[in-house]
């Protein structure tokens, strides 16, 4: 891991929900001492509206972000990949940190299913921030 930009890559299958709110948080709470990435193995059309809506909520829009697909060179290019439900779609390479954050799927929920989701992986992204930026958090 880079000491002076750690690399964090964000990853679950559409693309849509989960990997982008916390792609969201990052960006948001880490500015410019983190490098951000989100992909999916299956990505969507396009970003679940209920999720930019919870986003929102919270002060950050993720509105005009697009589903991307997942890479070889994206994951080579990350020092921490943190995987949402994608499984064994997800490669893996020596030296990298891995983490599975077992959350529920926003897909097809409303905004109150929605919120506490949203919640928990904005807890979660302040404790990576704290692990990858210890002298700043």
């Amino acid at each position: 891991m880079s000491p002076e930009k750690p690399s964090v890559l964000f990853v679950c299958v559409h693309n849509a929900g989960r990997s982008q709110m916390a792609a969201g948080f990052l960006r948001h709470l880490g500015g410019d001492r983190v490098e951000v990435r989100s992909a999916g193995s299956i990505p969507g059309d396009r970003v679940n509206p209920v999720a930019v809506e919870a986003m929102k909520e919270a002060g950050i829009d993720i509105a005009g972000r697009q589903p991307r697909v997942l890479t070889t060179e994206a994951v080579q290019a990350s020092d921490v990949v943190i995987t949402m439900g994608c499984g064994d779609a997800c490669p893996v390479f020596p030296g990298k940190r891995y983490l599975d954050w077992a959350l529920d799927d926003p897909a097809g929920q409303g905004i109150d299913t929605v919120r506490p989701i949203r919640d928990e992986i904005e807890r979660r992204i302040r404790t990576l921030l704290a692990e990858l930026l210890p002298d700043t958090a």
